[in-house]
């Protein structure tokens, strides 16, 4: 087969065509879809009908399955979760802050795979923030003050039983299930190369981030949005518009990410599965 890439003319992201992903792909073909992610970041396929078992085969293609927690799998499936929003559902949009995917595991995944299967007329865009032209573009007085500093990753302010997924976050069509294990941290360091690529980065933000080792708490704080503030400007960002049967992977390692909404009155429904880390990744 040949391969075709779009690039999307904003800070990341591209459209990959001439690929057929219901099938198995060849060792080759694997080999040049994983350039085409480090070099882009995050990759779109549209027009592809997948089955589940589709989906998790292409997921391995990437690396082993990650943990997904404080999600159950979809039934029948270890490693599916249901991103869904129902027509007539109230609750505030799941995961519409900026945020790198399970950020406070002592081993954050490499990426995240995303099939659209219900996908609305208008609205719930993916925004995507490059955290390597981020880092290359910082003001030197910035990058100075965050250079060497680890920050601490946390899921408490999101799945503990008091955080904003907690037990009074009702009505929602996600299967979330808050536990004390999201009071659980990990630090990791705020400035850091890609592991496959070398290219120096950003990993993490406001939200996983609760601290700063070895800073107070207010200066963390105020470092934090500082921080937070510049690593998602619009010069930064990718906006992604969904189709239906379109498949979207990104690399966690090398981009924020949030969903939108502008789609009240309409069902949403895509599926997800985590690509883990391996010992070069």
């Amino acid at each position: 087969m040949t391969l075709s890439i779009s690039p999307s003319g904003q800070a990341c992201g591209a459209e990959v065509t001439g690929i057929d992903l219901t099938q198995p792909l060849s060792e080759a073909d694997i080999s040049e879809l994983r350039s085409m992610w480090l070099t882009h970041q995050v990759l779109s396929f549209p027009d592809q009908p997948l089955s589940d078992d589709d989906l998790e085969r292409i997921t391995l293609y990437f690396g082993p399955f990650g943990d997904d927690p404080f999600i159950a799998p979809i039934a029948g499936r270890d490693h599916i979760i249901a991103v869904r929003r129902a027509a007539d559902e109230t609750a505030p949009i799941f995961a519409e802050t900026w945020h790198s995917d399970w950020s406070f595991q002592s081993h954050p995944p490499a990426g995240t795979c995303l099939f659209g299967i219900t996908i609305p007329d208008q609205g719930g865009d993916t925004l995507f923030a490059n955290q390597q032209k981020a880092l290359a573009e910082m003001p030197v007085a910035l990058r100075g003050r965050l250079e060497g500093k680890k920050a601490i990753h946390s899921a408490r302010n999101a799945y503990a039983p008091d955080g904003f997924y907690g037990a009074g976050d009702k009505g929602r069509s996600m299967d979330i299930r808050p536990s004390q294990e999201a009071q659980a941290s990990h630090s990791h360091p705020i400035i850091g190369p890609h592991p496959e690529t070398g290219i120096d980065g950003l990993f993490g933000c406001a939200g996983y981030i609760v601290g700063i080792e070895g800073m107070d708490e207010d200066d963390a704080r105020d470092l934090i949005f500082e921080l937070y503030r510049w690593q998602t400007r619009p010069e930064f960002q990718y906006r992604h518009r969904w189709q239906k049967n379109m498949l979207v992977i990104w690399d966690n390692r090398s981009v924020l990410h949030m969903a939108t909404g502008g789609y009240q009155g309409q069902e949403r429904l895509l599926h997800r599965t985590t690509i883990g880390t391996t010992p070069q990744s």
